[in-house]
């Protein structure tokens, strides 16, 4: 009997009653381990996220808490120089506390006892990380406000504004009329999906909202699934750590709301003129001349090196970021509303917890400040929002392309007004409502965006049903059509005089369905071809100004901190389509050049074929240190921990690669979710690694296999089938109730996280959920001591015996044992394993790729009942096997007596293989290669 669980399974439970100090409220955990928090009030409850969060993630906290202050070098060393001397000239740390001291009462003590929380559970926090250890750091302590350092931090360069400098340095190099060559529509740094479908396009009549927000990846992840829940609210929803709340993605049971970057401008850069004084102090020239600027100096502390000195100057406009000493080639200041206004937009996150209506949310957000964002809403009244939220100052349009003159009044912010933000319901004609960064309602405020591919295409998906469902909306996340390879592939169809090679590539191209699938070779051709193009670029005369040797990338008048946005290979890269298609070079020009890179990579193909794009696409998330403790939840594998996936910069599934200097990717969707206004518990959530930041922990990657699907786990609701791992004490204890007691059964198979889900059609949805051994007990001995299944050779088991069985199992890393659900109900045991991690290794000559599959069927139901009824569950479990493309052939070996079932292989498409001997039987093998189901 070779069937096996892998210790570290999806939806594997904690320890039940672990006693974490509760400090007054209670602590739930559902399968993947996401935070579960229930408190008498609203002020007990942000002290509990902030404890919760603090267990969780103590070295996220602790790293951003050294980003906000400027202080990541004392222990991270050189490296972290940079940023340190950013964050402080740019007065993050100043302009946090000047926003606290302008909150709302209510709000400030609210925010208050989230820091106390985090500062209570730090400590512990800390044993379990081992970071701490291995630089030598202990937890330092929160302010009360330092989650809005966090968030000014997290977000002063999401509005891109060193894209300014890029553009001046086009318009000196290149000429004024070339500043916005490389805007692309496209952003070099961050992107997002978000759709709306209203109830005339759902299954239930109830609307849907759904999407993923594309950042940079870090490990532990930028997002947190939690849930929030005392007697004014009960509020699920992805946090960002450190911050008290749901910012961007909630759902009240009530009303749901989610947003994108709008793409809005909304910081200026602006140039100074200073001087210094006979004091030693600094003078700026301002609309009215020359006046006294604040400075002071500040000391870093630098692991490994001696201190560095760095002057803070603020100007009457703002900080100064670049430059600053009277020889400098350029100094240029930083105005950002917070530090103008005192103003962050915290008092909208109480209220947004509090909501129950769209009109709620809308009203909340009228007070929003940063980020811009694009908003989508909706309740369960079926009303709905598109709208966008945050404080755009007016101003010059100059100010938004370049940076200007600070002593030109005609540059200076109209003191106290704010551009009108667009809003509208999102109830259109056809019941869709899309934000994907796009030039789109958020049009008026920014200059550059993504390009449409991302919008029109998920309007396009969507458009195609009226019966949508939240497990549904996988095929939307996970699209992989690359629309803006059409401009390369257009040319490459019209460039003259190919030899036979570039000709077969091509055609190949040609033919190729523009889908960056990560088991397409095609995909890794074209983006071989769009690599070379990219280059030949960079290498042609016309762009010279910006490539050279003195190109920006390299200009000492620039802080390291800026230089990605200003190296021009990849805004080349980001900006290509344009390239190929605007005046910058004769079109019989961009013709030579797409063929002569035709000949090149169509001559390295030869040479070298193509790997599957999966292979070369493979995510490269950011830590602030690597793991140095081996992780549970993905074992010692490394394309575990650094898997690969599908889709590129411009497709739904937006992994952002950087086009002509890497095939990794560190942008891509830093969560998933649907939100489901009929049923909240129909709701899913995906993250890419886990709901804790502890290396080592279960549930520290493993939700990295659903997010590298595209499968999302379910949204648990009812406390009943959660794990309590507090005590309950509260300083506000309410009236004990049965919904108050943490359950303490078994979760039901129905409501595990699945591993796949795929509907069949005329058959049903299979669902493959983790066997749990003590749970499923009574159910498995119940099969496997039935006559029919008597060559699974555990007839004469007991109950428990079956249950040790499934224990063992599930401590061994190479087998999986798998409950197959028909439409909720218990069908199937399905077991995996590694043919040479297993006794019939031993028996034939086992073949890189293999893998090996039991399957016993049900007797509830039978083949008599659904006509292919074993057929239909058999093309599911297949389906999941070569899902993964390391899988190249599936083993079987039944008994070789059971003739019904190699008869069933051989109509599935099995090879039969020889007789082998094992201790239990004689059994006889069959092979299923992927090439026999066109999936070579």
């Amino acid at each position: 009997m070779t069937a096996d669980v892998d210790s570290a399974r999806p939806g594997a439970r904690p320890d039940r009653g672990a006693g974490e100090d509760s400090g007054g409220y209670e602590l739930f955990r559902d399968d993947w381990g996401i935070p579960h928090l229930r408190a008498a009030d609203a002020l007990t409850l942000a002290r509990a996220q902030g404890h919760a969060t603090a267990l969780d993630r103590a070295w996220q906290l602790e790293t951003e808490r050294h980003r906000v202050l400027g202080t990541s070098a004392s222990h991270l060393g050189a490296e972290a120089v940079d940023w340190d001397r950013f964050v402080r000239r740019a007065r993050i740390a100043d302009t946090a506390r000047r926003c606290f001291d302008r909150l709302a009462p209510e709000t400030a003590a609210w925010v208050t006892a989230y820091a106390d929380g985090v500062n209570e559970g730090l400590a512990e926090g800390a044993e379990r990380a081992p970071e701490f250890a291995a630089v030598g750091l202990a937890p330092g302590r929160w302010e009360p406000w330092t989650p809005l350092g966090v968030w000014l931090s997290t977000h002063i360069l999401f509005a891109g504004f060193p894209t300014k400098l890029w553009r001046e340095e086009v318009a000196r190099r290149l000429g004024e009329d070339r500043m916005t060559l490389f805007a692309t529509d496209g952003p070099g740094t961050a992107g997002s999906n978000g759709w709306l479908l209203t109830g005339a396009r759902t299954a239930t009549g109830a609307p849907l909202l759904a999407g993923d927000p594309h950042r940079f990846i870090e490990d532990p992840g930028v997002y947190q699934q939690i849930r929030l829940a005392c007697p004014e609210f009960d509020v699920v929803g992805i946090a960002v750590p450190g911050i008290p709340g749901i910012a961007h993605f909630g759902h009240t049971g009530h009303v749901a709301w989610a947003i994108t970057n709008a793409m809005a401008d909304y910081q200026d850069l602006y140039r100074e003129r200073l001087r210094r004084t006979p004091d030693g102090g600094v003078e700026a020239l301002g609309p009215d001349g020359w006046y006294r600027a604040h400075a002071h100096t500040e000391t870093i502390e630098v692991a490994g090196a001696a201190p560095e000195q760095v002057e803070v100057i603020e100007t009457d406009r703002g900080p100064v970021i670049i430059g600053g000493d009277p020889g400098a080639e350029e100094t240029i200041s930083l105005r950002y509303p917070p530090r103008v206004t005192g103003e962050l937009g915290f008092d909208v996150l109480p209220a947004l917890l509090r909501a129950r209506t769209v009109a709620d949310v809308d009203t909340a957000l009228d007070r929003w400040v940063e980020p811009v964002n694009v908003v989508l809403a909706a309740d369960t009244a079926g009303s709905t929002l598109h709208r966008v939220a945050g404080h755009v100052p007016v101003r010059p349009y100059a100010n938004r392309l370049r940076v200007v003159p600070a002593e030109d009044p005609a540059y200076a912010w109209r003191d106290g007004e704010t551009v009108p933000l667009p809003r509208t319901e999102a109830d259109g004609p056809a019941g869709i409502a899309v934000m994907a960064n796009e030039r789109g309602l958020a049009a008026p405020l920014g200059v550059e965006f993504a390009p449409q591919h991302r919008a029109r295409r998920i309007r396009e998906l969507l458009g195609a049903d009226t019966d949508w469902t939240p497990d549904a909306q996988a095929a939307v996340h996970t699209d992989t059509l690359l629309a803006s390879s059409r401009q390369l592939l257009s040319l490459l169809a019209w460039a003259p005089a190919l030899g036979p090679a570039a000709e077969r590539l091509r055609d190949r191209l040609l033919r190729w369905d523009r889908h960056m699938d990560a088991d397409s070779t095609d995909a890794t051709l074209y983006a071989r071809l769009r690599t070379d193009v990219v280059h030949r670029l960079a290498a042609h005369p016309a762009l010279k100004g910006v490539t050279g040797a003195d190109d920006p990338w390299r200009s000492a008048a620039y802080p390291a901190l800026f230089r990605p946005w200003l190296a021009a290979v990849p805004r080349i890269g980001y900006a290509l389509e344009s390239l190929l298609t605007v005046g910058l070079l004769p079109y019989e020009d961009r013709l030579a050049l797409v063929a002569a890179s035709a000949e090149a990579v169509a001559a390295a193909a030869d040479e070298t074929p193509p790997a599957p794009w999966g292979e070369l696409h493979r995510l490269s998330p950011w830590q602030a240190l690597p793991d140095r403790t081996p992780d549970a939840s993905v074992g010692s594998d490394a394309q575990a921990i650094r898997p690969g996936v599908a889709g590129d910069h411009d497709c739904v599934l937006s992994t952002s690669s950087v086009p002509g200097v890497t095939d990794l990717f560190a942008r891509g969707p830093a969560a998933r979710y649907v939100w489901d206004l009929a049923r909240r518990e129909d709701s899913r959530w995906a993250v890419p690694f886990g709901a804790s930041g502890v290396p080592g922990s279960a549930h520290h990657r493993d939700q990295t296999p659903l997010w590298v699907r595209g499968t999302l786990a379910p949204v648990v609701t009812d406390w009943n089938l959660l794990h309590r791992t507090t005590p309950h004490r509260t300083t506000h204890r309410p009236e004990e109730t049965p919904a108050m007691t943490a359950a303490t059964e078994p979760v039901a198979p129905a409501l595990r996280p699945a591993v796949h889900e795929q509907k069949i059609e005329g058959f049903g949805t299979v669902r493959l959920v983790p066997v749990d051994p003590a749970a499923d007990a009574e159910l498995l001995h119940g099969w496997v001591t039935e006559e029919r299944a008597r060559f699974w050779g555990m007839a004469d088991h007991t109950r428990e015996q079956v249950r040790e069985i499934y224990e063992f199992v599930d401590s061994l890393p190479t087998h999986h044992a798998y409950l197959a659900l028909r439409d909720g109900v218990p069908a199937a045991l399905f077991q995996t394993y590694e043919p040479d991690a297993d006794p019939v290794g031993e028996c034939y000559d086992v073949q890189p790729g293999d893998f090996g599959i039991h399957l016993l069927i049900a007797p509830a139901e039978g083949e008599g009942a659904v006509k292919g009824y074993t057929e239909a569950l058999l093309t599911a479990f297949i389906a999941y096997v070569f899902s993964d493309p390391a899988h190249l052939r599936v083993v079987v070996e039944p008994d070789a007596r059971n003739e019904k079932a190699l008869a069933r292989m051989v109509r599935v498409g099995f090879e039969l293989g020889p007789e082998i001997k094992k201790p239990e039987k004689t059994a006889r093998l069959a092979f299923l290669t992927r090439a026999a189901l066109g999936l070579a």
